[in-house]
């Protein structure tokens, strides 16, 4: 049996268990260890554990479930409950002021957490029954929450970029650093199209009546304050990495430490906070171990058998693609992809042999970290089974239907496909920061 057919039946087996409803780590991780002792008897037991090795020794997974947990006691402590608070009055008096104000609540959560499903929980539980109540336009905030929580993806500190650094071998402080702009690109291509629509159609955004907004302007200090606090610790955390004083791990000990501290001064951290976060860290962070320790796996039995060099002589050899559009058709097939799997699951199915051949294609292997994850923000809102929507769909109140989120997401995933575009027509958006950074 010829390489490429044993490859190809690695690849139907996986999907065969993934569509049965098996645990991603569990389907990827069984495909792997099963392949590697029927082609290399006993000795393919090595893979595994030098997979699990290699796992161990990577030092900047340390940052994961520190980061986790920050995100984690923001929520629970209901700091960020002050931070929409925040947004209500500041942005209220203008048209999709309180829409623009949750894209900015969705942006500070990505950097707090690095998990779509914090800003996803957020925004619907906070954010939603207040848009609704206040007379927004249900189909329109509805997707605002959707988009503005994919930015959790690419925001650092973003799990999937720590995911991608592993799989890829790539340095996760550079790949954080290549997410910021583009990250901060797409809230603002977000903020820019709320606002004009909003201004050519008020009923779908209108502004706080003036008896809300008539507060003084001590009481906006005082929200201001309260809700700067998370800024403060996210600057103050990044700012020392950027500087050179901490490194990446270092710096996710200093952000941790400082959400404790900021929930402690607030009176916040009880009992019953400190065991709901810690026992969510604990779970997030052992799902994600174990995913990347089944991609290491598979990646491992992929090399061996070189489907790689296949895959790279199917596309160049054969097909006469060019490396563009090469590039393309991988992103392409990420968004079909995305209608069924979640994140995780792409990447750790087809970066053994996308990533290689990004390379070999001579392409910078930190800025297509960053259009992966652009892609898969794309892939979490595509129907019909988009991560996104479903998660949506589970936590918005009776009155949306699933219809409604489905129209939710037409006009935001035109605004990301643009700027999706823009990062990879001008790849600097993504790679300056990192360059001059590390060029110190």
């Amino acid at each position: 049996m010829s390489y490429e057919v044993i490859a190809l039946l690695m690849f139907a087996t996986m999907m065969l268990m993934l569509l049965t409803g098996q645990r991603v780590f569990g389907a990827i991780g069984f495909v792997a260890s099963a392949a590697a002792l029927l082609l290399w008897g006993d000795g393919g037991s090595e893979m595994a554990f030098s997979a699990a090795m290699k796992l161990m020794k990577w030092y900047p997974l340390l940052t994961l479930p520190l980061f986790i947990y920050m995100g984690y006691i923001f929520s629970e402590s209901g700091i960020a409950d002050d931070l929409y608070q925040m947004f209500h009055v500041w942005f209220g008096g203008l048209k999709g002021g309180l829409a623009i104000g949750t894209i900015g609540l969705m942006v500070v959560i990505s950097a707090m957490n690095g998990l779509s499903v914090a800003g996803m929980a957020i925004g619907a539980t906070i954010a939603l029954p207040e848009l609704l109540r206040r007379g927004y336009d249900k189909i329109m905030v509805t997707g605002v929450i959707q988009a503005g929580s994919s930015l959790g993806i690419l925001v650092p500190p973003s799990v999937v970029l720590v995911l991608y650094g592993m799989i890829a071998r790539q340095p996760v402080g550079q790949l954080w650093l290549a997410g910021v702009f583009p990250g901060l690109l797409m809230a603002s291509l977000f903020i820019v199209y709320i606002a004009v629509r909003c201004r050519l159609q008020p009923h779908l955004g209108p502004a706080l009546p003036a008896a809300e907004r008539d507060v003084s302007f001590a009481h906006k200090l005082a929200l201001l304050r309260a809700g700067v606090l998370p800024f403060l610790i996210f600057f103050a955390m990044t700012g020392l990495f950027i500087m050179g004083v901490t490194s990446l791990v270092e710096s996710s000990a200093v952000g941790a430490t400082a959400a404790t501290l900021a929930a402690l001064i607030k009176g916040r951290l009880t009992r019953a906070v400190m065991l709901e976060t810690l026992r969510k860290t604990l779970g997030i962070s052992c799902m994600f171990m174990w995913i990347i320790l089944a991609a290491l796996c598979f990646g491992a039995v992929f090399d061996g058998l070189g489907a790689v060099k296949a895959i790279e002589g199917f596309f160049i050899d054969r097909l006469g693609l060019g490396p563009w559009q090469i590039l393309i058709m991988m992103q392409l097939s990420y968004i079909l992809m995305g209608m069924f799997l979640d994140d995780t699951a792409m990447l750790v199915i087809v970066a053994p042999l996308y990533v290689p051949l990004v390379g070999v294609l001579g392409f910078d292997l930190i800025w297509y970290g960053v259009l992966y994850t652009i892609t898969c923000q794309i892939a979490y809102m595509t129907p019909p089974f988009g991560y996104n929507l479903f998660l949506m769909r589970a936590m918005a109140p009776p009155e949306v239907t699933l219809g409604d989120i489905y129209r939710s997401i037409i006009p935001f995933v035109i605004v990301m496909v643009f700027g999706l575009a823009l990062v990879t027509a001008f790849p600097q958006i993504a790679l300056w920061l990192p360059q001059t950074v590390y060029a110190r």
